[in-house]
């Protein structure tokens, strides 16, 4: 037989032998689709910061944290404060099974790609790239909610408040001949304005670093998502406090907060969780906004450099209209966010009242602050029934057709995201 008809043979016969074991072979197993998992990225908003009830975190080593104490140190992964009253539980999410919590109180753009506890006052967690490929591994990640914006290197939710808040107590405790004493130094006794929340130029390199983070967070979904399909939505922030107070927090013993030392009424704001002078609650708005103008612009910007990715903003600036801190008169009843409360030393028990106390009582407690922030750091976040709202927030934008949606609260209660 020539050496081509054998060839030729052979061939037949192999094509013969594949042929057959087609189809007495049984088919291959089906691989198991993994579970489906949403998952919050970012910080206090997304944490669930004043919603109680905190989970355990693990930590850079690898330990699960528990409460360590009220004077252990801020940086303890537990102060992430992940609460599982956090919106991501709150929301319907159809088809998904599993929810995890990622985010950090206080987490900024820095924390995404590396561990918190390698800036300044951060915490001892893994990046939360990291703990997102952790998740990946197990789970097919269809739905992402990333809350950054607030927290910088240029400026931080935690520290505006603090600023604003402070300056009030001491304009209502000290005569302005009056040193204030406390640990990060003399205390102004002005109303907080524009610039002393955040400039143009803050914000502009806080949109540009929170844009860098963003964008290592489509790029790390891209490479761990299972089958590639994921809404990732981006929630933007609402002010704890109204564009006005309610008349009665207007005057107490006939002065309001343009008089010299208001004792009375800085007692009577403090104990309704609005301890803030009139002439800040605009620039604090205008703050708000700018930084909901801050996630759309990373919005905007990542859409256009990853055309195929699902990305959605959610506004959420309006979502706790009328029930404010002291926007009805019997704040903090009924509000949407936590008050402001302090601890007269690392003890677990909050002041709930100034009244009486004098100007050395009310240094102690705001250097409580100072020295233990986990002591005051749930002040002015949403509550339990505030990320109730958010969850709804959360609900609506999952399901919507829309890129970018805004959710409402109307004066009868009820939530509209459109």
């Amino acid at each position: 037989m020539s050496v081509f008809r054998r060839t030729a043979l052979a061939a037949v016969l192999a094509v013969a032998a594949a042929a057959l074991s087609s189809a007495v072979a049984p088919p291959a197993p089906a691989v198991a689709a993994l579970p489906t998992a949403a998952v919050a990225l970012g910080d206090s908003f997304i944490s669930g910061e004043g919603a109680g009830s905190y989970s355990p975190v693990v930590d850079s080593n690898g330990v699960s944290q528990g409460f360590p104490g009220w004077s252990a140190p801020n940086s303890n992964a537990y102060f992430c404060h992940r609460s599982p009253n956090a919106s991501l539980f709150q929301a319907t999410l159809p088809g998904i099974q599993a929810r995890f919590n990622l985010a950090c109180s206080g987490g900024q753009p820095h924390d995404i790609a590396n561990a918190s506890v390698d800036r300044a006052k951060g915490r001892a967690v893994a990046s939360q790239l990291d703990q997102l490929r952790a998740v990946g591994r197990t789970h097919d990640i269809d739905v992402v909610l990333v809350g950054l914006g607030s927290n910088n290197s240029s400026f931080t939710f935690g520290s505006v408040a603090e600023k604003c808040a402070n300056r009030f107590i001491a304009d209502a405790w000290t005569g302005w001949w009056e040193f204030w004493a406390y640990l990060g130094g003399p205390v102004p006794q002005e109303p907080c304005g524009d610039a002393d929340l955040a400039t143009a130029a803050q914000f502009s390199a806080a949109t540009a670093e929170t844009t860098a983070a963003v964008r290592q967070i489509l790029t790390t979904l891209d490479q761990i998502d299972a089958d590639g399909q994921h809404r990732i939505v981006f929630q933007d922030y609402t002010n704890p406090l109204p564009t006005e107070l309610a008349a009665n927090y207007w005057e107490e013993d006939g002065r309001d907060d343009t008089r010299d030392k208001f004792r009375d009424l800085g007692a009577e704001r403090y104990a309704a969780g609005c301890p803030i002078h009139r002439a800040s609650l605009l620039p604090g708005h205008r703050f708000s906004s700018g930084l909901g103008t801050l996630v759309g612009a990373v919005r905007g910007t990542l859409a256009a450099e990853f055309p195929a990715a699902d990305l959605v903003h959610l506004n959420v600036q309006r979502a706790f209209d009328g029930a404010r801190l002291c926007e009805q008169p019997t704040s903090p009843s009924g509000a949407l966010a936590t008050p402001i409360r302090l601890q007269d030393g690392a003890s677990g028990t909050f002041v709930t009242s100034l009244a009486g106390k004098d100007k050395l009582d009310i240094q102690r407690i705001a250097n409580t602050c100072v020295s233990y922030f986990q002591t005051c750091q749930e002040s002015w976040h949403p509550n339990v029934a505030g990320h109730q709202v958010l969850g709804r927030c959360l609900s609506g934008a999952v399901t919507a057709a829309a890129r970018t949606v805004a959710c409402v609260r109307a004066t009868d209660g009820t939530i509209r995201v459109s």
